[in-house]
């Protein structure tokens, strides 16, 4: 593909980006009040509960808030971590079926955005490192990881509503 070729691709790309813009994205004072009251929970699959709660718990510093049998598939289990702000990760492990290795795909988990405070930050990106999880530092305040299952994680910086530097709320 040549330069202009990209080029063009980029171009249309960023004009499909305005007109939905215009179609559809209302100025702050002028959107409808969302029917939703927030993010109850995220529901990810572990492959091992208790790996799973020392990465989440012990290295991030999520509390697992409860760990109960998943009333869907008898013998598996549902648990929780607080993530701030009333909301919950949640994980699904599923003993016995093979549900394969973490694959993005259409309709799926491309990553997972978790607002810290900075100070937290800092102190989390440097637990990452201790605990030899590979990441990618972004922009300052964003750091990406996968978690011991694959899953693309975030830790930003960036208050909730922003994005570096942009209201997304």
């Amino acid at each position: 593909m040549s330069t202009t070729e990209s080029t063009r691709d980029l171009e249309a790309l960023e004009a499909a980006r305005a007109r939905i813009r215009e179609a559809h994205l209302r100025p702050t004072g002028q959107r409808p009040a969302s029917t939703a009251r927030g993010l109850h929970h995220t529901a990810l699959i572990s492959s091992d509960v208790e790996r799973t709660v020392r990465f989440y718990q012990d290295v991030l510093g999520f509390p697992l808030t409860e760990l109960i049998e998943n009333r869907d598939y008898p013998g598996s289990s549902h648990f929780f971590f607080d993530i701030g702000n009333g909301n919950l990760l949640a994980f699904f492990d599923f003993p016995g079926l093979d549900v394969g290795p973490y694959a993005e795909v259409l309709g799926g988990l491309h990553h997972m955005a978790i607002s810290v405070d900075p100070q937290n930050w800092e102190k989390l990106v440097r637990r990452l490192t201790e605990a030899g999880v590979e990441h990618e530092v972004h922009s300052g305040v964003s750091v990406y990881f996968r978690d011991p299952d694959g899953a693309r994680i975030e830790l930003i910086a960036d208050p909730l509503g922003e994005m570096y530097g942009h209201q997304v709320l």
